[in-house]
């Protein structure tokens, strides 16, 4: 038994391709014509992937996840059935990751699994979310509008990332150039001016300024292996912390807390998440329970996760949504109000998605007023740098000057 990739078109014209465990590719060619498909080529799989694949060279991206599930709505509208529409997205996706993923579900699928059971076995493709709202549309008979409303989804998800690498962009490649240009200086400049103090008396005349900074001259240029390694014991050491539950909740409550308006971004960035996944698992009929837990697993802060719990320990009791949103501080009053009044006139969906509408235009006007707070910012930082240890070097030529004078 191995397993064959197989190109073929259908009765309609129709590219399809797919993988199947088999034993001979004659066996394969019997399957397909059985299925009403044109056999165009049959191989093994062995053979024909033998490249290196690098983790994150062909991961999914959101786009191409979102661009699927709206090419799967679309079929899924005109009438065509699931089957046939998954065999249509393998030909035609581009991400080969993403097809592989697909080939999986097509296969369940034909087993006789539900779509979102399918798609359940493939939990590191597709999110709690994403499963949860397709499962929602088949149980009510509206598929189509619910993968649409996952569609929007990832779209907005992906704006929000965008918005927020973009507010990071800046500061990050001033402060690259920044320590390019330190390394640069204590690398190659103040050796030139260590050996010239050398020649008038060492060092033991010399400011603490100078001292310093010859110091960390002496440490890049002799001892570069410890900087190399301990720089890379710090990565490796952090993302293992971020990994863990307390790490990551440490992590994620330290970016609340960022200056100069960058933790007033995240938080902003995770009540918009916040809110609209809450409205897009709400408006696709997904239990109130189920949309909370799924919700909090999908905030991205502990802080909301937390809100989260009490929320749904609310509900249990009879409770409202709105009242333990209330009494957290990490939920501005107006959030609440609105889930309240939602909750009163029954329109919740609606409310929770202009709260994810407000603070997505609230990130916008934040990343624009944060690259104008960091531009000054950096370039003092940068300059601070360059003249701190250009001081360093001259203040012991100008005590010499002092001295011959």
């Amino acid at each position: 038994m191995g397993t064959f990739v197989f190109k073929a078109i259908d009765l309609a014209g129709q590219q399809a391709r797919g993988e199947v465990e088999a034993e001979s590719k004659q066996s394969v060619a019997d399957q397909l014509k059985q299925k009403g498909l044109i056999v165009v080529d049959i191989a093994e799989k062995s053979a024909a992937s033998k490249d290196i694949e690098l983790p994150w060279a062909n991961r999914i991206k959101i786009d191409d996840l979102s661009i699927m599930t709206r090419q799967l709505a679309t079929m899924v509208s005109s009438g065509m059935t699931i089957l046939r529409a998954l065999y249509v997205l393998e030909a035609q996706t581009e991400n080969e990751k993403l097809a592989e993923q697909l080939v999986a579900v097509r296969k369940d699928v034909e087993a006789g699994l539900p779509l979102s059971d399918a798609l359940g076995r493939h939990r590191k493709s597709f999110t709690p979310l994403y499963i949860a709202m397709v499962r929602a549309g088949e149980t009510g008979g509206m598929l189509e509008e619910s993968l649409l409303r996952i569609a929007d989804q990832l779209e907005k998800e992906e704006s929000l990332r965008r918005q927020v690498k973009s507010a990071m962009a800046y500061p990050i490649v001033i402060l690259t150039f920044a320590m390019i240009v330190m390394i640069g200086m204590v690398a190659f400049i103040v050796p030139v001016f260590a050996g010239v103090f050398e020649e008038i008396g060492g060092d033991a005349k010399m400011p603490a300024m100078t001292r310093f900074v010859m110091a960390i001259s002496e440490l890049v240029t002799g001892k570069w292996y410890l900087l190399i390694g301990g720089s890379v014991a710090f990565v490796l050491g952090f993302a293992k912390l971020k990994k863990t539950p307390k790490g990551r909740a440490l992590w994620q409550r330290f970016l609340l807390r960022i200056p100069f308006k960058i933790g007033d971004i995240f938080h902003k960035v995770a009540l918009a998440r916040w809110s609209r996944t809450f409205s897009a698992l709400m408006g696709a009929g997904v239990p109130l329970l189920q949309a909370i837990d799924i919700t909090s697993q999908t905030a991205g802060n502990v802080v909301i996760e937390e809100a989260m719990a009490n929320v749904t320990t609310s509900v249990k009791a009879g409770g409202t949504i709105a009242e333990p949103l209330m009494d957290c501080a990490v939920f501005p009053s107006m959030v609440g109000h609105m889930v309240k009044v939602g909750e009163e006139t029954g329109a919740l969906t609606t409310m929770l998605s202009k709260i994810g509408d407000f603070y997505e235009d609230q990130v916008d006007a934040s990343v624009r007023a944060l690259t104008s707070i960091l531009e000054p910012v950096m370039i003092v930082f940068v300059g601070g740098i360059v003249g701190f240890i250009v001081i360093s070097m001259y203040l012991p030529l100008f005590s010499i000057y002092d001295t011959i004078k």
